[in-house]
Parts: C-alpha cells; structure tokens; sequence
C-alpha cells in the first residue's frame, strides 16, 4: 500500500494519532537503527580513519552530523553521558573531519545491512521512502538538534543506506523529544540511566562502561530516586517507579504523535513492518545477544 493509496485522514493528518500506532513506529525505527553501535564494521571503519577506541569512535560516528562541534555541545545533545565519557572524544576531528566520519558510517551500514542478508525488495524501499520521506520534510526540528543535524545530512545513493539515514532521522527526533520529557520529570543524565537499568532497559554494566558515572554519582542518582520513591533501598525499582518509567515513555509518545501526523495511524504501522527486516536480519545474526532492550538511551 503506497502512500497515495492510504485513506485521507492518513495522509493527511486529520485524524489523531493513536499512542500504540506512534509507539509501534517508534520501536521499529530504534529496532532497525541500532545495529550500527555494535557491528563490527563500525569499529573497521573508524580504524580506517585512526581511532581504535570504541568510546571516541562511537560519540565521534553519532555527532558527525552536527559538525566539528566541541565536545561540550556533544555532551550537551548526548544527555546522559557523563562529561568524562564524551571528552574522551577530543582529537576526533583532527583524526578526520565529520564529513568523513559520516561517509564511513554509511559504509558501515551498508556493509552491515549485506553482510546479515537485509531483505528489502526495491518495491518495498521505495514504498518505505514514500512513507518516511514526508515525516522527515515535515517535522518540527525546534530544539531537536541531532535530528536537526542528520536531516541536514546529504542522503547516500545506496537505496538502502539512504532508508536507514532516514529511519536515523525519526530515531534521533525521537530521542530529542525524550530528553526534553526527562528534563520535565526532574530525571537529570545520570539519574534516568539508574532508573532505566533498575527497570531493565539496559544493563547496568554495559550503562556503565559507556556513560562513565562514577560509583559516587552513580550512588548519588540511587539516593534521589531512593528520595522519590521510585527505587527502594537496595536500588530495586518500585511500582511507583515503574509506573514514572512508564509515564515519562506515553509522554513522549505524546510528543511524537505529531511527527506521524504525516502519515496517520496507517502509514506508521505499515512503515513499521516495512523496515521491520532490518532489525531481524541482524537479531538471526545475533548482532543485539550483548544488550537487552531497544531504547532512546543508546
């Protein structure tokens, strides 16, 4: 079903978004994104441009977009990594500049998506365009500035690097619009990696490793919330805290509602199987087996 073929109320906006059809849209896009942080021809490609350590290579590959921006305004759109953990990413930019980490992170996405046997006939990438494309050129990008930063972003001519840049976009818009809801709720960066790994959204080593709270701020976060209510005393989320996990989530549904307005109820449920062979061509090939959960955190 094209675009053109779905009811007028889709396409158009006119009827509201239901919060399932933007959630389910949602976790298709971060499901079919989040390979690149873990294959390994992301870590190839950085390598080819002189840096071997994951941690720069990661914040470097993620804030190409933005420009050569100090690491400063990249810890200011990362949210919830710790300042140690993004200055380790000084001297990236001296290594190669952004237009070049961009370019070697399409390559690794197209490298990737051939390798694991990404099935998406040519029908079904443009159908998926026609689908995406309108949500990309009709979003609101105030104060969404990784969104902002990969729209600007030239698309590849690979077909389907092209989708996935796009699916990049909707990823980021969301994520965006997450921090905002964080910051509303009172849950500063170190504070909602607690509560998101007490919940089981990541686990706590991993969160750890590539956020760089130290034990005191880690311990400091757990005492806030512990003050909240939302874990108990040994650091075991309550069901006031689950509930708060969950309300800070339909919040954001709330928010993004009006990016699918585009395309309605229907389009982002077809858009979410459409792009759905992504994400399980790299779950046979075991690509998510070191992290559990697809989420705005990563």
């Amino acid at each position: 079903m094209h675009l053109d073929a779905l009811p007028g109320s889709a396409r158009t906006g006119d009827g509201p978004m239901d919060l399932n059809a933007v959630r389910d849209v949602s976790r298709a896009i971060s499901a079919a994104h989040l390979f690149i942080y873990l294959v390994p021809e992301t870590a190839e490609e950085a390598a080819e441009l002189g840096v071997a350590d994951r941690g720069p290579a990661y914040l470097a590959f993620r804030s190409a977009a933005m420009g050569a921006v100090p690491w400063q305004v990249t810890l200011a759109a990362f949210y919830n990594f710790s300042p140690r953990a993004v200055r380790a990413m000084a001297g990236v930019w001296d290594a190669a500049p952004p237009d070049r980490w961009q370019a070697a992170r399409f390559r690794a996405a197209g490298r990737a998506m051939r390798r694991v046997g990404v099935q998406l006939t040519d029908d079904h990438l443009a159908e998926a365009r026609s689908l995406i494309d309108p949500v990309v050129a009709g979003a609101d990008y105030a104060g969404k500035v990784l969104a902002a930063a990969n729209a600007s972003v030239a698309l590849p001519p690979d077909p389907l690097v092209a989708l996935w840049q796009q699916i990049t976009v909707a990823r980021e818009w969301r994520g965006d619009a997450h921090l905002v809801v964080l910051a509303d709720n009172g849950l500063g960066p170190c504070d909602c990696l607690v509560l998101h790994t007490a919940t089981g959204g990541l686990p706590a080593a991993l969160t750890r490793a590539t956020r760089r709270w130290d034990d005191a701020e880690w311990g400091a976060a757990t005492a806030r919330l512990v003050a909240r209510g939302w874990l108990d005393s040994h650091g075991m989320v309550t069901d006031a805290g689950t509930a708060a996990r969950e309300r800070i989530e339909v919040e954001t549904d709330e928010h993004c509602a009006a990016l699918w307005a585009p395309i309605g109820n229907a389009g982002a449920r077809r858009l979410a199987s459409l792009i759905a062979p992504i994400s399980d061509a790299f779950t046979a090939a075991g690509t998510f087996q070191a992290v559990r959960g697809q989420s705005d955190l990563t």
